[in-house]
């Protein structure tokens, strides 16, 4: 280790190099809540550019030593956490917008680039990066990449893995390779761009990438619609997707995240319903206002009791305020908030959370749930105390019924946290034998010594 160390030194120089126990605890955790465990990495590296990340990986690949990229750290399946020590690659200083091309609607950035960020700087050109995962003013677009996060624009506009076209990767062995390319077609060969997005660092590091770009938006309305019964908005949902309009967003939020929003920031959400849709529209100006106006119609005839439509930004701004402190609100419950993440069909989600609601009183936790209804991805956010052993062991026992029922209803272990440490022994539920197979041979072949992010993904 000491001269792994004195290696990466030379490469990167002693003040990109940390090694100091305080250091290395703050690196010791994501925004996954783990309790008392604590997994400390070796070292944690610094660098500024693809050559200086290849020369680590061959000194990690040279001593066998456990590689983890990381960005923001907000992830929220333990996809960052070193479960054997080893080597964190920290890729904040790697944050430049290396081009943004109007004419062919693409830009090229590094991997430690913040996701608004990077939407600020292509809509001052006019243009649009769809994905918004919730935590976007910190959370990177490697990150992104690596999860392939959504957020509540997925409906209309796909997530992560949709705006990829292609990478500069980094192997496990320190070569560096290039998948794809600045074209929208291309079918040269195996998609290995799609491969490594959703991968988890788990084949490769990214350290540029080049994202498809779309015309932004002329107008937009937010809309928020509540409902006296759970049932109701899952049905509006249906209602207005069968209508054929799309959305850019299409949010759940239940009775239960309501109050506690308002309990902690008070934004005049119906805490006497049992549920609320937040639903944006976007595009011309007459559009935007047509598809309201069919929205609330569709809304009221599911029995929506109360429809408000933003009449400017300022209002916009507000509905999106009272979605976005949800998390915030229920870190303010107990000491610890674990938000879990699986995906049904759409017409599942009213069973979905029915079960959520009966598993949560037959173990006696507090849960707000809410989700992408559009997409079918239902977020249950758990205030817990990780010190109360009788408490996480509940806990443990409710998310197991959770995920078997997701998938008894035809759903999946996860539609943007991605699995990391915490799912990966539901994979073999989710997954036939032979398709986790060939997902280790491809694993093998990109990193044949499995150094990178080991411990993620399979159990």
């Amino acid at each position: 280790m000491e001269t792994a160390i004195k290696n990466l030194k030379s490469v990167l120089g002693n003040e990109n190099v940390l090694t100091s126990y305080e250091d290395r605890y703050c690196y010791a955790y994501d925004a996954t809540a783990l309790g008392d465990k604590l997994y400390l990495p070796d070292v944690i590296v610094l660098p500024s550019s693809t050559e200086q990340v290849s020369e680590i990986l061959k000194i990690a690949d040279k001593y066998s030593m456990p590689v983890i990229a990381r960005g923001a750290g907000t992830n929220l399946a333990g996809g960052c956490i070193p479960l054997n020590g080893g080597i964190i690659i920290h890729l904040s200083r790697m944050n430049q917008i290396l081009e943004v091309d109007k004419d062919n609607l693409l830009c090229r950035v590094q991997p430690g680039v913040a996701v608004e960020k990077l939407q600020q700087a292509v809509e001052e050109a006019g243009l649009y990066y769809p994905p918004d995962p919730s935590n976007l003013k910190v959370s990177t677009i490697g990150g992104s990449i690596a999860q392939s996060s959504g957020g509540p624009r997925c409906f209309k506009y796909g997530t992560t893995k949709d705006y990829i076209l292609g990478l500069e990767l980094v192997l496990a062995d320190g070569t560096i390779i290039e998948t794809g390319g600045k074209t929208i077609k291309n079918v040269t060969g195996y998609n290995l761009t799609q491969l490594i997005v959703g991968s988890e660092g788990t084949l490769g590091i990214v350290t540029e990438a080049t994202l498809k770009l779309i015309p932004k938006p002329e107008s937009k309305k937010v809309l928020i619609a509540f409902f006296n019964s759970i049932d109701n908005a899952a049905n509006a949902v249906t209602g207005i997707i069968s209508a054929k309009i799309m959305p850019a967003t299409l949010e759940l939020i239940d009775k239960y995240t309501m109050e506690t929003i308002e309990k902690f920031y008070p934004t005049g959400l119906r805490t006497d319903m049992d549920a609320s849709l937040v639903i944006e529209v976007d595009g011309s100006q007459e559009t935007v206002d047509v598809q309201a106006k069919r929205i609330e119609s569709i809304c009221k005839s599911y029995n929506a009791c109360d429809i408000r439509i933003s009449k400017d930004q300022k209002e916009a701004d507000d509905i999106w305020f009272a979605r976005r402190s949800a998390f915030g609100a229920v870190a303010k419950l107990g000491p610890n908030v674990i938000t879990e993440d699986a995906v049904v069909p759409r017409d599942k989600i009213p069973t979905m959370i029915r079960e959520i609601r009966r598993i949560n009183t037959k173990y006696s936790l507090t849960a707000c749930i809410m989700g992408h209804a559009g997409d079918g991805n239902i977020h249950p956010n758990y205030s817990l105390d990780l010190r109360n052993k009788d408490e996480m062991e509940r806990f443990e026992k409710a998310v197991d019924e959770l995920f078997n029922t997701a998938l008894r209803l035809g759903g999946t272990l996860s539609g943007e946290h991605g699995i990391g440490m915490t799912k990966s022994k539901y994979m073999k539920k989710a997954l036939d034998e032979r398709s986790i197979e060939i997902m280790k041979s491809i694993k093998q072949v990109f990193d044949p010594k499995g150094i990178l992010n080991p411990g993620k993904l399979f159990y």
